[in-house]
């Protein structure tokens, strides 16, 4: 009598190629959903709200409730003005920021420019770092250093190991954890009336203290290393798709051109919307639960997250502490990679995320070294909270002369040739210059 094959056997057998078909149909849907079909634009608008920028959006809330609410509304076009500068100087030229500032300005302008960006990255990566370690010690219980210097080393070798165009779908669907701050919303009391009002009619006295914070909203909203990064990873993106530069095309109505110019516009507006609106709910979630408490003066990151415990909740605390860690995890390599793009293009290396060590390693050496520096920094007393401020304050002042340098490039037909940037974009490029400007010298006034 032959032997009956087993049922349970055969039912196994048959599952295993229905499950991998399974999972391969899910990976496909995940690789085609419209998330990961976003360009620069997304990643850029939520490494703007990096930890500087909670940490900033949090202390804006904590001190002056409601009444820092309107920064968002103007902020939105202005950001997005710049930033569709930036990506089409990127995708019109095949070159990044620093490339075209070379081959435009004196080499002086240039230095500078990159100087500042390098040494502003440094420190906001090092205060970055810093308060990822402490949130990371409050949700984990584990050493603080000990858990910097493991989100430090994870960003360098997925930087240094993953293909860009692998290692940027990922980070897409980790700008999800920038919906925590919204989330937070649904845990406390929130006077929508009071919200709409102020939003649009502010309360507050125009002085040097309120200045800062101005500056350093706005300077974590338009910051340089977003500039930089912004119009590189338009050029990865040309060089993944092998298309040339739009320059090289005569025609402005061309039909590759003008679809190449309608998902810049969508998607740099959408990433800048979504990063704009997480911080209106960041700074909001913050009025109506510290300000209203009474707490009005954050020393720490963790000390942040630990307040909206008692004042909204576990439930609430452990969505603003992991979605700190999640954007944090965008936004460092975003801060150093800005630095090494600029960097390598000054001193003509080799350069680009797509790239072996081997084969960029002034590149990576840069991205090495400011991820090294910042957790150096972390070392010292300086107060990481404190830092963070600071350095949103240095990117605002920073930015005001990289502004005009960026017009200016985005207006020049001999670097643009017919896709030179229109009346609209210039107007909300000069608008930020003069608002950021204005904020900077009201601050360095006394009273």
């Amino acid at each position: 009598m032959q032997n009956q094959p087993d049922p349970a056997i055969e039912a196994v057998e048959t599952d295993k190629p229905a499950r991998g078909h399974r999972l391969r149909g899910f990976w496909i849907r995940l690789k085609n959903h419209p998330l990961a079909r976003l360009g620069p634009g997304l990643i850029t608008g939520v490494a703007d709200d990096d930890p500087s920028g909670i940490v900033t959006y949090t202390q804006a809330g904590a001190q002056f409730g409601l009444n820092m609410l309107w920064t968002m509304p103007l902020a939105f076009p202005l950001m997005a003005g710049v930033q569709s500068m930036c990506a089409l100087i990127g995708r019109v030229t095949g070159k990044g920021l620093a490339a075209n500032i070379k081959t435009a300005f004196p080499a002086a302008v240039l230095m500078g420019v990159v100087l500042l960006l390098v040494v502003a990255n440094t420190l906001n990566i090092a205060a970055d770092v810093a308060a990822m370690g402490e949130v990371a010690e409050l949700v984990t219980g584990l050493n603080r250093h000990l858990m910097t210097a493991f989100f430090v080393i994870v960003s360098l070798l997925l930087q240094i190991l993953i293909p860009y165009h692998r290692y940027v779908f990922f980070l897409k669907w980790l700008s999800l954890s920038l919906l925590a701050y919204a989330a937070v919303l649904f845990t406390v009391h929130v006077p929508w009336a009071d919200v709409i009002r102020r939003s649009f009619w502010p309360v507050f006295t125009f002085n040097s203290e309120s200045a800062a914070m101005i500056v350093a909203i706005f300077g974590t909203t338009i910051s340089p290393y977003l500039f930089f990064w912004q119009a590189s990873e338009e050029v990865e993106d040309m060089k993944a798709q092998n298309s040339g530069a739009l320059r090289m095309r005569n025609d402005p109505a061309d039909r590759i051109a003008m679809g190449e110019l309608r998902r810049i516009t969508w998607d740099t507006w959408s990433g800048m919307f979504y990063s704009d609106l997480t911080a209106y709910f960041i700074i909001l979630a913050t009025a109506v639960t510290l300000n209203v408490a009474g707490l009005t003066h954050i020393d720490t990151a963790a000390q942040a997250a630990s307040a909206l415990r008692p004042l909204a909740g576990e439930f609430a605390y452990l969505l603003f502490a992991l979605g700190l860690l999640g954007v944090g995890l965008i936004g460092v390599p975003v801060l150093a990679g800005s630095a090494a793009y600029a960097l390598a293009e000054t001193m003509n290396w080799n350069f680009g995320l797509e790239k072996k060590v081997a084969e960029a390693k002034g590149f990576y050496g840069v991205i090495a070294v400011s991820l090294l520096a910042g957790l150096v920094i972390q070392y010292s007393p300086i107060s990481p909270m404190r830092a963070l401020f600071w350095s949103a304050v240095i990117n605002g002042v920073v930015a005001v002369p990289l502004l005009v340098v960026i017009i200016l490039l985005a207006s020049k037909s001999s670097v643009m040739g017919h896709f030179t940037a229109s009346r609209a974009l210039k107007f909300l490029g000069w608008s930020a210059t003069a608002v950021m400007a204005a904020a900077s010298v009201r601050m360095l006034m006394p009273g």
